[in-house]
């Protein structure tokens, strides 16, 4: 099923992770001499775009959320997930409260949110799950798209593709261990997860560890019968170190097979560092001639 309303003539690729701020990432994505207030920034000249992972668990403040606005650049993109305290603590019912915290602390992410992900449990089958979602469309801010992620194959059928396209919610791809989403079509932009299993740990997150070229392969066939198709505007995928191991590189993998150059961490650090040798001694001056003034 599609349900698109327009032809567009290129599609724009948005290929990033699922967060940032991973300690075993120093070494081989951040170097150890780079503080971790200053990862987001570095993060945001090696990809264009990231999925904010933590407000899954917690909803931002909005002075971090304007800290994140200005730590990047202004074509930098963001999706972020919906907190658990809407989606797995209360199921989606009777969370005004929690929906008007969560759109006023991304209020500052506005222009460069490319979506807002409701992932939902395991547990929420298609039947509640359509009720539920029948309630809250009329609750979500319309300044922001947004993307749903099932988890039950229950929801892989005409009805729910139906609300979805109905609603301009785009169904998310899931590659998950045990259950993969049909690559079906809701809105004029698609987002695919690469999400795995929890079989490795926070401290292994640092390489590649599973061999999932064949089934990335499949999802790159997907996505391109979806750009010769022409009617679809936008792609984004997130690559979660579960997966494979390694975020940064899940993408770059990915980013190969759809004949997209791959992103350069390495490069982007002896940048950073030639700047802030520039900026030192720019300091180092600045500092020596205020001294000498003081002295004339």
């Amino acid at each position: 099923m599609h349900v698109i309303y327009q032809v567009y003539k290129a599609l724009q690729y948005y290929v990033g992770c699922s967060g940032w701020s991973y300690t075993s990432w120093e070494g081989p994505f951040y170097s150890q001499n780079t503080e971790n207030f200053r990862w987001l920034n570095y993060y945001s000249h090696v990809f264009d775009y990231v999925e904010i992972d933590s407000s899954f668990y917690k909803t931002p403040n909005k002075q971090m959320v304007m800290n994140w606005a200005k730590k990047t650049p202004n074509n930098f993109k963001f999706t972020a997930k919906f907190p658990k305290a809407i989606t797995h603590d209360k199921r989606l019912k009777d969370v005004d409260d929690e929906l008007e915290r969560f759109f006023d602390a991304m209020e500052p992410l506005e222009n460069k949110t490319l979506a807002l992900l409701i992932q939902l449990p395991p547990y929420i089958q298609i039947h509640t799950g359509l009720e539920r979602l029948r309630e809250l469309v009329h609750k979500l801010d319309t300044r922001f798209r947004y993307a749903i992620e099932v988890r039950h194959p229950s929801w892989f059928q005409d009805l729910s593709y139906s609300f979805f396209a109905n609603n301009d919610i785009c169904l998310v791809w899931s590659q998950l261990a045990e259950l993969q989403t049909p690559p079906v079509v809701t809105t004029d932009f698609l987002y695919l997860r690469f999400i795995g299993d929890r079989s490795i740990q926070e401290k292994d997150f640092g390489r590649i560890q599973i061999d999932r070229i064949v089934e990335m392969q499949k999802w790159a066939h997907n996505i391109k019968n979806v750009r010769e198709d022409g009617r679809v505007k936008q792609a984004i995928i997130a690559a979660n170190n579960h997966y494979a191991g390694f975020g940064p590189g899940t993408a770059n993998i990915f980013r190969n097979m759809l004949g997209l150059s791959e992103a350069k961490w390495k490069e982007v650090e002896m940048e950073q560092e030639e700047k802030d040798q520039r900026d030192s001694g720019t300091i180092q001056n600045l500092k020596q001639r205020a001294i000498s003034d003081f002295f004339k």
